[in-house]
């Protein structure tokens, strides 16, 4: 059980089906939701946490007390309320039909773009919208915003939760990682709940259940950077072995996967990070021989790269060293 802002929330126990009774009672209770007006709640400070995580990441969230009744899902992550708002559902990763180009990476830079078309039906996208529908179909939804609200599109950036009759709030960002139809993901200003995101996430990447069963989502090994090249753009999880720490008189940190890194796969952390969590980013440097899980988008500089904005991003696998205990660190799975 977690609870955020400040009511307990259920995500790993969810069933999609539902009866017909269920339904119209939902329903009704929807039509009534929607003639009411939002109010915006003062921020609450609470704790993100489930059994089991060693790090307990603070997770102050601004709530939206007065539900709404969702018109549309327009995708995996993304909903359209009764006003015109469209919610998008941070800190969950939804599939997109371009992951699909990852299912089978080009071995060598000239060998066709890889991209689908806009046409095609890329099964794990068609999965998370209907799972994401089952989830909120005649349920009326209340709204929690933390940092960064919106994004350069305007949509609404925020954790989502349906109104359950008699069983408390679901927390949809939860049910879809717990279920297997998004990945935990964070963005600059927008890393709240992070520990419970991760946690979320991890039965379903154990048993490799819903989209983690495809080889498009499989975790990639920092050694194939040919691979790592090819997927450039594309956000991955990652694992290997630091095999160098340091941090360079610019104040950038970097950990090197392989011994020349002109070409193989590094991790760069920035100085304003290492300001923000200095305790962590210490420990970073005492990582040299630890297997390590890194998640982000794939960039290049000299070799494959990924930059890393937030400590959840990296979590230790073998050696936990300094980072595992820090309570700006990543929640390990």
């Amino acid at each position: 059980m977690t609870h955020l802002i400040g009511f307990p929330v259920r995500w790993a126990a969810v069933s999609i089906a539902r009866d017909d009774v269920t339904r119209h009672v939902a329903r009704a209770a929807l039509a009534v939701a929607g003639m009411l007006s939002l109010i915006w709640q003062p921020p609450i400070q609470v704790n993100a946490h489930e059994a089991g995580v060693g790090a307990i990441n603070e997770c102050a969230l601004s709530a939206r007390s007065t539900p709404r009744a969702v018109v549309r899902v327009v995708d995996g992550a993304t909903l359209l309320l009764d006003d015109g708002t469209r919610v998008r559902l941070i800190g969950a990763m939804a599939p997109n039909v371009l992951d699909a180009q990852a299912a089978t990476p080009r071995r060598e830079e000239g060998e066709g773009s890889g991209v689908p078309g806009d046409d095609m039906v890329w099964p794990p996208v068609d999965a998370a919208r209907r799972a994401l529908s089952d989830l909120i179909a005649g349920q009326a939804v209340v709204m929690a915003t933390a940092g960064r609200a919106s994004d350069r599109y305007g949509n609404l950036l925020a954790h989502v939760f349906v109104q359950q009759p008699g069983s408390g709030r679901l927390w949809v960002q939860g049910a879809m990682l717990t279920s297997g139809h998004a990945r935990a993901y964070g963005m600059p200003d927008n890393y709240a709940c992070m520990d419970a995101l991760l946690a979320a996430e991890a039965p379903a990447r154990s048993a490799r259940t819903g989209l983690w069963s495809n080889s498009a989502y499989a975790i990639r090994h920092a050694w194939r950077t040919q691979e790592l090249m090819v997927l450039r753009g594309t956000f991955q999880l990652v694992e290997g072995r630091v095999v160098k720490a340091q941090r360079v008189k610019s104040g950038w940190i970097y950990l090197n996967f392989g011994k020349d890194w002109r070409s193989d796969f590094s991790v760069a952390v920035a100085p304003g990070v290492s300001r923000s969590h200095a305790a962590w980013a210490a420990g970073l440097l005492d990582l040299e021989g630890a297997e390590v899980r890194v998640r982000g988008f794939i960039d290049r500089r000299n070799g494959p790269l990924i930059t890393i904005e937030h400590p959840s991003q990296i979590e230790v696998l073998a050696d936990r060293g300094a980072t595992g205990k820090s309570a700006d660190g990543p929640a390990s799975p």
